[in-house]
């Protein structure tokens, strides 16, 4: 009964993985679609988020059956608890990408971004592709240095977020009012996106440590850039 129970626990765990290995994928494809303005790419993202919602369904289920049959108590039941958590971070991850493909959807045939603001939306889609990596990474191996790290790669993203908002204050900004909301919508949901990534290595770090990463003093080295991701 026990090696059942923590192959439960185990496969759980995989479920995450594979949760956050999708909308990594969905916020990649999401970001070419709108750069491309190709609706093809744009409605396979939305219509593949319902498997990020199935996974976390099914996932909350059998958390809630280990929570009633087992009763666990001391690091199983935090794994429990908190991998309930990561899953609503990573299905509300997905549910970003797919707002990303709707808003390709909703202006399609035309692009929803300038063609100046290209290589900062690019950069914040592979950005946000690359820290839903690390995450994955990091629920994995239970590294907490790499989780902690994810906080100060966030940063990065900040500084993207608030690139995007210098365009919109700048008085050359020529496209308009509607492209200007969908450049703020846009700039919100990349944002999001990777506090969501940040959220689910600080549950890892509660997971392995029970102390929450805010409380945590890590000496932790910058990390260089990583090469942009292909076909992001």
């Amino acid at each position: 009964m026990r090696d059942a129970y923590h192959e439960e626990l185990d496969s759980i765990g995989e479920g995450l993985v594979e949760m956050a290995r999708l909308v990594g994928s969905a916020i990649g494809r999401a970001t070419t679609a709108m750069l491309d303005a190709d609706l093809k790419l744009a409605e396979s993202v939305i219509e593949a988020d319902k498997k990020v919602d199935d996974l976390q369904h099914d996932l909350e289920a059998r958390a809630i059956a280990l929570l009633a049959r087992q009763q666990p108590v001391a690091t199983d039941l935090r794994i429990v608890v908190t991998s309930l958590r990561m899953s609503a971070d990573l299905e509300r991850s997905g549910d970003l990408a797919q707002h990303v493909a709707k808003l390709t959807r909703l202006r399609f045939p035309d692009r929803t971004v300038p063609r100046d603001l290209h290589a900062t939306i690019l950069e914040m889609g592979q950005l946000a592709q690359r820290l839903m990596a690390k995450a994955a990474e990091v629920i994995i191996t239970k590294d907490v240095d790499l989780a902690l790290q994810l906080e100060q790669d966030d940063d990065a993203m900040d500084l993207l977020h608030r690139t995007l908002f210098q365009h919109l204050m700048d008085d050359r900004w020529k496209h308009g009012i509607e492209t200007a909301v969908d450049v703020t919508l846009l700039g919100r949901y990349y944002e999001r996106f990777a506090d969501h990534a940040v959220s689910v290595a600080k549950r890892v770090v509660y997971l392995v440590t029970g102390e929450h990463a805010d409380d945590l003093q890590a000496d932790i080295q910058p990390v260089q850039p990583a090469p942009p991701v292909a076909g992001a």
